[in-house]
């Protein structure tokens, strides 16, 4: 059976036009603004990383089609784009800001940037869309300078659905499975929540303590001992103290051993209609998110019941105003009890700029895994160069086996200073079998692992 492929589903659902024409912007690390001023768990400087977050938004340009426009920090690289069109990727018009600050989002340097706002402009007055990975203060204030609609829900209604405390609150409310835990936005609650935890602890059982607007592996604590409880909550105590505020944002839950970490996306339309798109399983490494694996390892009840979580979650959604492409992560206990919801994500996710991708590419019956690769690069890598390294596992063509780079910005997105720096690839490893596919997996991490501080001619 043919169905309709990604993007236009988004775009009838969003705006009620599937030929609707589009701008796209990968504005990464969204959660930091939605964040600000939040009373949860200390958050940490980024560095260098922050310049390679920042360059994510290249992913963009895979969600965009003939018609659309993207907005990126930087022009890619030549031969990366060449790469994509020899697979037969037909591109979006590409716009570069003017002067991109590599520790600024992208949405940042476009609102920098007064000749590349005047286009955007231009582009809303014949009717085009804004569609942006996570809607927030900033993207608002395109909008509201350019005259540009943005495809999706207002920042606000965003902010709101993105806290873990209001994952766990619709969760409850829709009889969906979750570790037991508390959400606290009070002092009260925080301290009955420590004082369960409390419990918890004394049973032998560990707790988890997360930030509700914590993303990657940021503003998770794991909890084993009740010394280190105490030391949170006279943290969060003397805070709410010096700011004159009881209010907080954090949850608490008892820690669930695992066999597997699942993502699942669904599109919420403006009608109500609630599309599921697909689950996959994610890999992560202590919380951190590494790659997915395609498809994900579920039996029939386990799928059938993420399903059903998605429409619950969905309509449930829809009636407090969201609309538009929404994450949820979920997880496997090692017991295969399906916990259907530990966090929703009122944005994009990694496996949404996926998709396009394995609806073209991934044969039905086949595996893909998507994976990002670090290095340590002494000076910048071009595309060529890493193309005659990886060799001839690069994907040939649609249908074949091979490794499709998807971003390839967030190699060198953090160059320019002295000595050293690291890089990340990101990319699409595809095969007809797990074995052949753990097999060019391995061949990409041992070349990019030659490549370390090894870039010169």
């Amino acid at each position: 059976m043919m169905t309709t492929p990604f993007i236009p589903r988004l775009k009838t659902a969003v705006t009620g036009d599937p030929d609707a024409r589009f701008v796209f912007l990968g504005n990464f690390e969204v959660e930091d603004v939605w964040g600000e001023d939040e009373p949860g768990l200390p958050r940490m400087a980024f560095g260098s990383g922050s310049a390679v977050v920042n360059r994510m938004d290249e992913f963009a340009l895979l969600l965009a089609g003939p018609g659309d426009r993207v907005l990126l920090k930087a022009a890619p690289d030549p031969d990366y784009l060449a790469f994509l069109t020899g697979l037969g990727v037909q591109l979006p018009e590409i716009h570069t800001v003017s002067a991109q600050n590599p520790q600024h989002t992208v949405a940042q340097d476009v609102l920098a940037d007064s000749d590349l706002l005047s286009r955007i402009a231009e582009w809303a007055e014949q009717g085009a869309y804004l569609s942006v990975h996570g809607v927030s203060v900033l993207e608002e204030e395109i909008a509201a300078r350019t005259g540009i609609r943005i495809a999706g829900s207002s920042a606000q209604t965003c902010k709101a659905v993105n806290s873990k405390v209001y994952s766990r609150q619709v969760a409850d409310e829709v009889g969906l499975r979750q570790p037991a835990g508390r959400g606290c936005v009070t002092i009260a609650e925080w301290s009955a929540a420590v004082a369960w935890a409390k419990e918890v602890l004394a049973a032998g059982r560990r707790v988890v303590v997360k930030d509700a607007y914590g993303v990657s592996g940021k503003g998770i604590v794991v909890v084993d001992d009740p010394r280190r409880l105490d030391q949170m909550d006279r943290m969060v105590s003397r805070k709410a103290r010096t700011t004159g505020s009881d209010r907080i944002a954090l949850v608490v839950e008892e820690f669930v051993a695992k066999r597997a970490d699942l993502n699942y996306q669904m599109t919420v339309g403006r009608d109500g209609d609630v599309r599921f798109d697909f689950v996959k399983e994610a890999i992560t490494e202590s919380g951190v998110h590494k790659g997915h694996r395609i498809p994900a390892r579920l039996d029939a009840r386990q799928e059938a019941e993420i399903r059903e979580a998605a429409r619950l979650l969905g309509e449930r959604l829809h009636t407090d105003g969201y609309v538009g492409v929404v994450g949820v992560d979920a997880m496997v206990g090692d017991d295969e009890r399906l916990f259907p919801v530990t966090e929703i994500n009122a944005r994009n996710n990694m496996s949404t700029y996926q998709l396009p991708l394995q609806e073209r590419f991934v044969p039905a019956g086949w595996v893909a895994l998507a994976r990002q690769y670090p290095l340590r690069l002494s000076e910048p890598l071009p595309f060529k160069r890493l193309h005659g390294a990886i060799g001839d596992v690069l994907l040939p063509r649609a249908g074949e086996e091979g490794v499709l780079v998807n971003n390839f910005a967030t190699v060198n997105a953090a160059a320019g200073g002295e000595g050293g720096f690291d890089g990340r690839l990101y990319a699409l490893v595809i095969a007809p079998t797990e074995a052949r596919v753990r097999q060019l997996d391995e061949h990409v991490a041992g070349v990019v692992a030659g490549l370390t501080e090894r870039t010169g001619s």
